[in-house]
């Protein structure tokens, strides 16, 4: 799997998603997080690489979009951080 960090989305194997940055300064867990902007969701291989949030209930027609949690451990941890500023 091929995951490339853009200035505004992220690429997974091609597929482009559009999105946004914060840094782990403004959570208060240490994780920074990218917010994907669009209801598509991620590739579930997608979930070995982050924590992929998504609390969707489609029985209360209840969707979010999804969110990925970066932790300092990460290799792209950085990067993110980079990209929230």
């Amino acid at each position: 799997m091929v995951i490339k960090l853009l200035k505004k989305g992220i690429k997974v194997d091609g597929k482009y998603y559009p999105c946004f940055y914060s840094s782990a300064r403004n959570n208060r867990n240490g994780n920074a997080t990218i917010y994907i902007k669009s209801y598509d969701s991620l590739p579930v291989e997608f979930n070995a690489f982050f924590q992929v949030e998504n609390n969707s209930d489609v029985q209360t027609d209840y969707f979010e979009k999804d969110r990925i949690r970066v932790s300092p451990n990460s290799q792209y941890f950085a990067q993110v951080e980079a990209l929230a500023k």
